[in-house]
């Protein structure tokens, strides 16, 4: 039964991606012909520079979270954690939304290391200091683009993005706010999800002690954050999209942050939608917003199919490892 929730959840979530994509073309009228001849005729001496700062932001990531790791007392060889890692990023184009990757490494780390816990501390850790990298990033180029960006979707977007960040900072650091939560999942059948918050609760408060690490997360995670609206401005340079970079540094956190709503795999139509919705307000044709998108995706795929084959050989050699015999 559990098997059979998994696959339809899977393609309840491809449903949605193929749905969005398809309305996408058909109220923008955007013309697949054209959209490949806009693709192809990309300038890849700037696609080659993307992709190039696309990667960089993969490694920040993976160093922001082995300093996590470190700091949670979890100790383990260097060509492990890039295993799992890179499993994260592989799988994450299958799973729903941006984040589906980050129960792949969990696991994996959780089982090699038998402290599941403070793995899943430092997972949840490592999200929550991207999304306030997000926020730190997006109110300043609010700030310095006010004369550019003056949008009621756009504010109503922060406004709810910074709201979220607010309730989530509240519920971990607020004693009061985190007994009202807990008494509420109360209830019968909330003892896994309240269970689940009290482990994540008590150990990312360890993390109060660290301030330096978190410092240095947070840094990091501003870093991450400005990285992929570098890149999507490039990927844009290559099709000659030519608007102020400040619209890159507001709607890249934007989409980011709306696109952790699992509702499609990896974020797949989701994220063209926004796309195209957003960058309209720049003035950006429709037909270059989305290809824009899909170019960004394709890195993604290309990613993860690295991260993918990373992964199948080093769990490979585990098991080849692990079925050896005892030598006698």
């Amino acid at each position: 039964m559990n098997a059979f929730k998994k696959i339809a959840s899977v393609l309840f979530r491809v449903s949605i991606s193929f749905i969005l994509l398809a309305l996408l073309f058909k109220f923008n009228k955007i013309d697949i012909h054209d959209l490949i001849n806009d693709i192809k005729g990309a300038d890849s001496l700037f696609l080659c520079a993307a992709f190039a700062v696309f990667f960089l932001g993969y490694l920040l990531g993976f160093l922001r979270w082995q300093m996590l790791l470190k700091a949670a007392g979890i100790r383990i060889p260097l060509k492990r954690l890039i295993s799992s890692f890179s499993g994260g990023i592989f799988f994450s184009i299958f799973l729903p939304s941006t984040i589906g990757g980050d129960v792949v490494r969990t696991a994996d780390l959780a089982e090699h290391t038998n402290k599941a816990k403070e793995v899943i501390a430092t997972v949840f850790l490592d999200r929550l200091s991207g999304y306030i990298g997000l926020v730190i990033v997006i109110l300043p180029a609010l700030v310095l683009g006010r004369g550019l960006v003056h949008d009621k979707v756009v504010f109503s977007s922060v406004v709810v993005i910074i709201s979220v960040l607010a309730f989530i900072l509240l519920v971990l650091f607020n004693n009061f706010i985190y007994s009202r939560l807990t008494r509420f999942l109360s209830a019968p059948g909330a003892g896994r999800i309240k269970e689940a918050i009290k482990d994540v609760h008590r150990e990312i408060h360890i993390f109060r002690q660290r301030r330096k690490v978190i410092i240095y997360n947070l840094i990091l995670s501003v870093f991450i954050q400005v990285i992929l609206p570098v890149s999507i401005y490039l990927i844009g340079c290559s099709l000659g999209v030519k608007v102020n970079f400040i619209y890159f540094l507001v709607f890249l956190p934007i989409i980011g942050a709306i696109t952790l709503i699992p509702i499609s795999i990896g974020g797949l139509g989701l994220r063209e939608s926004l796309f195209v919705v957003y960058f309209a307000k720049a003035g950006v044709v429709k037909q270059l917003a989305l290809a824009m998108s899909l170019l960004s995706f394709s890195f993604i795929v290309i990613y993860g199919a690295i991260g993918g084959l990373i992964y199948v050989l080093t769990v490979h050699h585990r098991l080849l490892q692990r079925n050896q015999p005892s030598p006698v």
